[in-house]
């Protein structure tokens, strides 16, 4: 049985939603997806690394918030340690309705199981006194928005990486200060060398389409590996 429901000022004139951080609330990942649209604002924080999604076969750029499943660096607390928060992590437990595909109007959706669904006076409201929706809840739909705007326009993007070949996979093993050894397999990165061997005309291209600018970002994010090698090593040596 789905637990996402079209939202309405009817079915959800009392919905509160949790906005604060927490592993109890669901942030305790390693990592979210990123579109192309936010690569400038993820790579100041987080590692941009790109996965294959074989069920689509497709890829997704993913930004980084560990080495292993449930790890979030970030996550202290109640609190997230960052100044950008990836929009499908903000936008929870809100969620598009329809197939990322269809060009037709979205609808959005609720997750009621998701443990940011508030009880009595706890948490953001969603509808006001009248029906209408509140700021809160009207700066989620702009963040869904852009996140579904940001996938399908993201198509593009991938289909210029795959045609000139820009992705390599990567394999990274790091040795911790307490001797530990963590490692990300099966990511890819942007190929820097093939990157810089493409002629004028194609990176002239990439620059038309809009595709340049995020595929410097998604480089530039790699050196936040060695910032999240810090971060383990301090949550290891604190516990």
């Amino acid at each position: 049985m789905t637990t996402n429901v079209l939202l309405t000022a009817d079915a959800h004139r009392d919905l509160r939603i949790r906005t604060t951080r927490g592993e109890a609330l669901g942030d305790a990942v390693m990592s979210a997806i990123v579109v192309p649209d936010e690569f400038r604002r993820a790579q100041g924080q987080y590692p941009i690394l790109f996965r294959r999604d074989f069920d689509r076969d497709e890829f997704n750029a993913l930004a980084m918030f560990g080495f292993e499943n449930g790890e979030n660096l970030f996550l202290e607390g109640d609190r997230w340690d960052a100044n950008y928060l990836p929009l499908s992590v903000d936008i929870q437990p809100f969620l598009i309705g329809g197939s990322p595909d269809d060009d037709a109007p979205k609808q959005v959706l609720v997750d009621m199981a998701s443990p940011r669904i508030a009880e009595g006076e706890e948490g953001m409201r969603a509808f006001d006194d009248f029906d209408r929706p509140t700021p809160y809840l009207e700066a989620m739909v702009e963040k869904l928005g852009a996140l579904d705007e940001g996938y399908r326009a993201s198509r593009a993007f991938y289909a210029a990486l795959d045609r000139y070949d820009l992705l390599e996979p990567l394999s990274l093993e790091i040795t911790m200060d307490n001797g530990s050894i963590n490692r990300l397999v099966g990511f890819h990165i942007i190929d820097e060398a093939k990157l810089q061997a493409l002629d004028g005309a194609v990176i002239g291209e990439l620059h038309a389409a809009g595709h340049l600018m995020p595929i410097f970002m998604a480089l530039a994010s790699i050196g936040r590996i060695g910032e999240l090698v810090q971060r383990k090593n301090r949550r290891m040596r604190h516990g």
